[in-house]
């Protein structure tokens, strides 16, 4: 991936028309929290699970069954994402957080394992750094601190881009929105069948959500914040939707490492052929890297 390489689109077109349930045993009905709708699933170690942008709660339905026995999955559905009803904020992350905390405190997970994909591996971050040894462990799946950076932006110019994205989005007509939920879906996976549903969910999520919510992860810099992270933290990268662009694993590994240098002791792998959503694109192999990492002591 090259500095100019945007990965917006890893992020702006995100997944599906409704929250897919999977058939099983130890599983409750989503229950509501604050704006959050939570399935609880399994017995055993609390594991938060945090979709990405646009994206609905099943993004995490077969990580979930592969991870069983001995795991509590609580797979959280953002509002306003995939169907989901949509609250209205001008701090979208911020007030994700805040819920989330919330959620850990409510139901009394002790020190539980995070693990997000995309906007909710940035939700991720942002929660064991405002509460430091509150989150056992930390599973971040192709997200980054910084995601301006990749376009070689500062920090000002970055928040400067993100206001003018979001009126961009805003002012979208609905072709030109359904167009670029399209576009921005042909990065995210391998497989067809789940490239349309990442287009479907894109098309249910409600505009000014995702504006703002994409606008704010074009904005945020959370560099300065990671050294604060007391969680070991797994970090699982994507590059093989950028090889036509240039892109290697090496070239992509080093923008993850450097991006994730001020986060002591993070651990971060690549995989060797999946795109966006590696939970679907390299199943086994982020189910053997979590497994593995949730065994370490």
């Amino acid at each position: 991936m090259t500095r100019k390489t945007s990965r917006a689109g890893l992020f702006a077109a995100a997944v599906g028309i409704a929250t897919a349930l999977f058939a099983g045993h130890g599983r409750a009905a989503p229950a509501e929290f604050r704006d959050l709708r939570v399935e609880v699933v399994g017995q055993g170690r609390p594991v938060l699970m945090i979709p990405g942008l646009n994206s609905a709660a099943s993004t995490w339905s077969q990580t979930c069954t592969a991870l069983q026995p001995g795991v509590q999955c609580h797979i959280v559905q953002l509002p306003g994402f995939a169907g989901a009803p949509a609250v209205a904020t001008d701090n979208f992350l911020g007030g994700m957080r805040d819920r989330l905390l919330a959620y850990l405190e409510e139901r009394q997970l002790d020190r539980p394992v995070v693990i997000g994909h995309s906007l909710g591996g940035v939700l991720a971050l942002q929660m064991a750094a405002e509460k430091p040894g509150r989150i056992e462990r930390l599973v971040i799946v192709d997200a980054l601190p910084f995601l301006a950076g990749l376009r070689g932006l500062s920090p000002e110019a970055a928040r400067g881009a993100a206001a003018a994205m979001r009126q961009q989005m805003l002012s979208a007509t609905r072709e030109q929105w359904e167009a670029g939920t399209r576009q921005g879906a042909g990065g995210m996976s391998r497989d067809p069948a789940h490239a349309e549903r990442i287009v479907a969910w894109g098309l249910a999520s409600d505009r000014a959500t995702t504006a703002q919510a994409m606008s704010e992860l074009w904005a945020e810099d959370l560099r300065p914040l990671l050294p604060r992270i007391a969680a070991p933290t797994l970090v699982l990268g994507a590059w093989a939707a950028f090889e036509p662009m240039g892109s290697t694993l090496d070239s992509t590994r080093r923008i993850f490492e450097t991006q994730y240098a001020g986060l002591k002791g993070a651990k971060v792998e690549m995989s060797q052929r999946g795109y966006h959503f590696l939970m679907w694109d390299d199943a086994d192999w982020l189910v053997g890297e979590v497994k593995g990492f949730l065994a370490r002591r």
